[in-house]
Formats: C-alpha cells, structure tokens, sequence
C-alpha cells in the first residue's frame, strides 16, 4: 500500500473529525528563503575556500553581522536566532580567523552540557581538516584522560569545555594554562539562555574569576554569544559577563513551511476538567505517522515517561517497521549508543527517537518532518527549541503540543497567542547575592591574591574580605589578602545551590557501585529528598530510602512508579525589610527581605496521568530558616468588609494557586524557584496577604522582577482561570481544595478584577 505524505497527513488531522474537535489552535508559518551576504573582503582565503567545499558559498545575513562586529570590529556580541540557523558559525569564522593570523591567539568556549562540546568539537574539527591547517582543538572535561590534559594545556588552539570545569579544574590551576590565558582572544558561550537563576549567579561569577586571571596574564578577551529566542538576550549576556554587548538578531537562514499545532485530549472526567492522559494521545500521533514513514520526534518531560512511550511506540509499529526503528534518547545513555542514535537519524535508519530535553540543544540530529510533545516543556524558549528539530532545513514540517491536565498546559493550549507572538520570558540572574559572591571571593582569593581597592570585576568587596579575614580563611599583609586555608574552595562549592549546607545524594542501587550522583541545598532537601520521596535525577526515578539529616546525606534507590511526591511545607513568614511600596485604594504591592521558617510535616503521592491523589506520608525533620527576597500583594481593612472575610479567604487562596503556576513563567523559572504562601493575617501588617519569596539563600532576583511586572501577571492568571471549562473551580485553575467552596472561581475572578480595574484608572 502506498504510504500517505506529509502533506496528506496535514490534511487528514484537518478533515478527520476524532482529531479535529481536540485541535484548539492551528498556526501556520510561512516558508522564508534565506537572506545571505558575500563572504567579507576581511575574511581569510582559507576559510572561505574550506567552507565553498562545505558547500556554503555566502554567508546568512546574521554570520556575516557576527563576523563584522565580533572577528572584525571586536566587539562583544550576542546572537539570537532559532534553532538550526547556523549559530556555529558566528563563532568558528572569527575565532578561526584570529588563529590564522596569529598562531598563538587562543579561544575557550563553554558549553551547557558534555554532549554539546562534543558535537561541537566534530563541526570545527571539520573546518579545520578542510582548511588543512595545524590548528588544535580539543574538549577538556570529567572524561579527557590524564596523559591528552597536558596538551591541550601547552597547545590547545580552542579548549572546548563546561562551566563546572572551569570553575572547578581551570581557574584554580591557572599556571598550568598559562599559554591559554597569556593569548586568550576569544570567550564562546553558547545555548546562553541556559544560564539563569542559581545556576546563572554562579556562572556569571565564574566568568569575573575568568576575566580576572585573564587580565593577570594581560589579555582582554571578546565575548562571542549565542542564544534561542528570550526576551532580554542582550541584558543577560551584560548581566553575566559584565562587558557591553551588540545584539545581533537579524536571522537570514531559510525556513520551510511550519504547522504548529495546540492540541488538547478530550476531557474523561468534567466535574474536575481531567483529561484523557497525554502519554496515550502521542503514542496514536506518533503511531500514524511514524507507520507511514515520517520520520518524527517524540519529546517527554521524564525518564520514564520517555521509556513508557518508547515501549508503546515500539509495539505499535512493530509490524510495520521492527522495533529497532523507534529508539530512546536520554541521559544515562552511554556516549556511543548516543552517537549511534544520532547518526541512524541523520541517515535516516531510525524513522522516530522519543527524547527527554537531552536533544532539545543543538545536536545535530538532521532534518526530522514531525516534533510531538507530550505537555508543555516549562518554558516558550524550550517549546520553540524542541520544535526546531522538526524541518530543520527547507521543507514543510508539522509540531504538535499535546496538553495534559496540569494548569501550566491548560494556560498554554488555551492562550496561542501568548505563546506565538512574542516570547515572554526574561532570563533573570543575581550574580551579587551574598552567599554566591562569598563563596567566589573564596575561590578568586585562592587563585590570586586580592589588592586593596580592588574590586570583583565591579562588585565591592572589601568588607568580605575582612570578613574572611576574621574567619581566618584568608590573611591580610601589605595591603594584599593571601588565601590561608588548608581547604580547596572550588571543589566545596556547587555551581548549581546557592546553600552552603548542600544534602548529598547517593545512589545504592547497585550494591557494587554505590555513587554520588548529586546535590541539593538543604531547604529544598526538606520537600524533595524526605524518606520516601521520589526524586527525579536526569530523568532516572529514585526513591529515597534514608535521609540523614545531621550528616546531610540522601540515600536513594532506582525505582520505576507511575507517581510523583509533593510535600506540604508549614511556613512561617516575617517580613524583615520594606525596601519599595506602591499603594492602591483596595491593596498594596511591595518587595523586600523576609525570613521563611520552615517545616515539612506530610508528602502525598500525585499519580503522574490524573494528578489524583494516591496516599500520604509524615516527614519528620527539624525547622529550617531561610533568609531571602520576596514581593507581597496585601488587602486593607475595607477590601475584607467590602468581600466578606470568607469569600476574600476562598479568593485568595485561588489567586495564589494561578500565581503558582503564572509567575514562574514570566520569569523562567521552575515552580520549585518561586514560592508563593497565602496568609490571611500576616505577622507585620495583619493584613490578608499572598507572598512569593526565592526560594534560596539571599534571592537570585526572581520576586524582584515578579514585583515589576506584576499587572502582565495578574492579567495571565485572569486570562488562565477564564479559559477553563469548569464551573466552579478545578485542578487545572484555582485548585481542587473542597475547602474553597463552590465560589472560588468566581470570587477569584471578582478579586482579579478589583486590582485590574483600580491599576487601569490609575493608569
């Protein structure tokens, strides 16, 4: 029997009725040629020549602006284009061409993950070879054995290697890197909208450590940096490097015809707006489509999600194509099978890979027709970059985003266009948070001693100095710090927590090979690794068997179950500090510094398909404190009288419910980062009153940009709780708490109205 096109599949999920009523949203993109320049005068023969034998005789309008700016002008640059748009090359071309006009001009480029080096290693690799040049490059990570470090030390053109390495192998060891820090011309980050929140803070302290040593050894290198689409790439690379960047965005690469669908399962239960699994709904998708020989991507958010689909998948197809053709994609997959699994895409030997985001970065993978996913991926960035690998050239390619019934993914299938037309998420990073500077103050006064009046690439820090001085970590002598402790700071501090007290985790799975397979400060530790818990680690399901709380240490066992865990958490908030106000006639909205106490009491069992209920548990662990930032919404007296004390109680509680699931959005962060707490009688005013605090040591600036954009929230929570279909209040808007009443909705809505109205007269 003949197999059906892409094209006639477009037309069956537009004519056939079963698929038609769950399509809330078709948006099509239209084809756009490419927009390309003539290689530049100033760029060297050589390269021109290795890539015309690429095949690439021009170059898209955004390399040509990167190589002027950055490889001719020397500016600092920052590049935003989707994914599949040769990003590569707006850093291979400068870097390569320094290197030939002076052999001993070196590059460093860091990457998000070991898998991204790698492929990018392949792709200048590549260059190089066709140029024929002697020019060195090499990846530098966990995995590089001893005897190839020392060359690439001595030699190495490029040193291609991770935040976590530079952190914690380079900077510390610098007069092993002399040659590279003598001759360092060029810094390469890219995939820089991962570096956000903790992790982003760390990182960009890690780059004043860099610059510092950098200038110790006399040179000033240029930041080349490049990005998927965010809202402020140009503010984050500032925020991170601390340097001023040119913003390049004007993408001249090709793009085919793309068809984006919002799909939604039918509801299953309408007293409660459940819906039919999502997991189901791919594993039909995918199976028609991947039966007549699309070649397609599945994503899903876990490990076990992913192997739940792959299992599916392969016995749907098997008739039609053999198991072999459907493979899995995730961490924990050894280095080979992944390189395998990438070359039967590229070739074309495997027709489908169902992926955790492991392939949302920019592997290359070749040219895929179909991208399905399996709930909203947490972020638009993350959406548009999993879509990307669908029609990653000129042809026509269908992406499909099948909801689930969590609030998040409801927001999104309901809200096109707030997804479509722009992308709303800000990056946000607190590289001056007390904790994280300290601890590379640390580390820097290890690497070089501090002078009087000097500062941290801008921060002052004299008075941490003396600080450590008086902890006798450091010593002060003729108006130098000197390093004095015994101790190696880098390897005590994780670029990932900004606590100082992290819990380990260690994996007794397998008796023989008992391993550390990760950290977590200890106030998140409280509700995510309690006995019992079930604790996800690069998509791998643990369970955690013993938790020792005095020596900070989470045992934890594999398991496959089809639940997660959510652990209450009995807060007690203070404000410490009002640092700004704006006041309204009916609330006011404020920021400033609160001290949370908190304590872990019961964790319930959520199945993974319905969000059910499943069991209960106690926690037993002592109070934790947490000293951070938070922004607060409060009601005066005459907001209670003119609602009711009650009906304002069933209001707030649903409003702080939707700020849940809305704020994290706004400012790219997990749900676990922002935490919100309802009170209806806070400590300091006495005032009904939600608050969302950092949920880490100092804040990293998220409930400071909540507090900024506070009206573009409220106006998503009231759009998230109008599109729901339920009548009354459900799981996927205000909560599913009896507690509420039968009103929450609309008392949650009333509310919502009250500030919306009073901002707009104000306005």
């Amino acid at each position: 029997m003949k197999k059906q096109t892409l094209r006639q599949l477009i037309e069956w999920m537009k004519t056939d009725e079963s698929i038609k009523e769950q399509i809330e949203h078709w948006h099509t993109i239209e084809e756009q040629p490419a927009q390309t320049n003539p290689f530049p005068s100033q760029l060297d023969g050589r390269i021109t020549q290795a890539l015309a034998d690429k095949g690439i005789t021009e170059l898209y309008t955004h390399q040509h602006s990167a190589f002027m700016k950055s490889g001719d002008e020397k500016k600092n640059t920052v590049s935003v284009t989707p994914t599949a748009s040769g990003k590569t090359l707006c850093y291979n071309i400068p870097v390569l061409q320094s290197i030939l006009n002076d052999k001993e001009s070196r590059a460093l480029y860091l990457f998000p993950t070991k898998a991204l080096a790698q492929d990018q290693k392949s792709e200048i690799n590549e260059l190089i070879d066709a140029m024929g040049e002697d020019i060195k490059s090499f990846t530098y990570d966990g995995d590089t054995a001893a005897n190839i470090r020392q060359v690439i030390r001595k030699a190495g053109h490029v040193v291609i290697t991770n935040p976590d390495m530079l952190h914690s192998a380079i900077l510390p060891h610098h007069t092993k890197w002399v040659s590279l820090f003598e001759n360092l011309k060029y810094i390469v980050i890219d995939e820089l909208h991962t570096y956000r929140g903790v992790f982003g803070s760390h990182v960009a302290n890690v780059i004043r450590r860099l610059k510092r040593i950098a200038n110790y050894y006399g040179s000033d290198p240029v930041f080349i940096s490049t990005s998927a689409t965010i809202a402020n790439p140009k503010e984050l690379a500032e925020n991170l490097t601390g340097e001023r960047f040119h913003l390049i965005n004007n993408n001249g690469a090709p793009r085919g015809k793309k068809h984006f669908v919002f799909y939604n399962p039918p509801v299953v239960n309408e007293a409660l707006n459940i819906r039919r699994g999502a997991t189901s709904e791919v594993n039909e998708l995918a199976a028609r489509f991947l039966n007549e020989k699309i070649q397609t991507i599945i994503f899903a958010r876990s490990r076990v999600r992913v192997e739940v689909i792959l299992s599916h998948l392969q016995e749907l197809v098997k008739k039609e194509l053999g198991t072999k053709s459907i493979q899995g994609y995730r961490g924990g997959y050894l280095p080979k099978q992944r390189r395998d699994i990438e070359n039967g895409l590229r070739q074309g030997d495997i027709m489908g890979v169902v992926s955790t985001n492991a392939l949302e970065l920019g592997v290359d993978i070749g040219q895929l027709q179909v991208c399905i996913m399996t709930g909203y991926p947490g972020s638009v960035a993350s959406a548009w970059q999993q879509a990307g690998r669908a029609g990653r050239r000129q042809d026509e390619s269908l992406i499909i985003l099948v909801a689930s019934s969590a609030p998040i993914d409801q927001y999104m299938i309901q809200q096109p266009d707030f997804f479509l037309e722009q992308s709303p998420e800000s990056a946000r990073i607190h590289p001056d948070n007390l904790i994280i500077l300290v601890d590379h103050v640390k580390c820097a006064a290890f690497e070089l001693p501090f002078q009087e009046g000097e500062t941290f690439d801008g921060a002052e820090v004299e008075e941490i100095l003396d600080y450590l001085t008086e902890e006798q970590v450091l010593h002060h002598r003729a108006h130098k710090w000197y390093w004095m402790n015994d101790a190696f700071p880098a390897h005590g501090i994780s670029l990932r927590s900004a606590s100082q007290e992290n819990v380990v985790i260690i994996d007794q799975t397998d008796v023989s090979n008992v391993k550390v397979i990760g950290e977590m400060d200890s106030f998140s530790a409280m509700t995510l690794l309690h006995e019992k818990a079930i604790y996800l680690h690069q998509g791998v399901q643990y369970q955690v068997e013993e938790l020792d709380w005095e020596e900070k240490k989470a045992y934890v066992q594999e398991v496959q179950v089809e639940y997660y865990t959510d652990a209450n958490l009995a807060v007690d908030l203070k404000v410490l500090e009002e640092d700004k106000t704006f006041s309204h006639p009916s609330f006011e909205t404020a920021f400033g510094d609160v001290m949370v106490n908190a304590k872990a009491t019961i964790y319930k069992k959520i199945k993974m398909t319905t969000f059910e209920n499943i069991g209960s548990g106690s926690i037993h662990l002592p109070e934790e404190e947490l000293h951070t930032n938070a922004c607060w919404i409060s009601f005066p007296q005459t907001t209670t009288e003119n609602f009711g004390k009650q009906p304002l109680e069933q209001a707030l509680m649903g409003l702080a419910n939707v700020f849940r699931h809305i704020a994290p959005i706004h400012v790219m962060c997990d749900q676990s980062d922002l935490h919100v707490i309802p009170q209806m009688k806070a400590t300091h005013s006495e005032q009904p009153t939600i608050f969302l605090y950092d949920r880490y040591p100092g804040g990293v600036g998220l409930s400071s940009a909540v507090y900024q954009i506070f009206s573009e929230i409220l106006k998503d929570c009231r759009k998230l709780i109008r599109a729901c279909p339920c009548t009354a209040g459900c799981p996927s808007c205000v909560g599913s708490d009896l507690s509420l009443g039968e009103k929450a909705k609309s008392l949650t809505l009333r509310l919502i109205h009250v500030l919306e109205e009073e901002q707009r007269i104000e306005a």
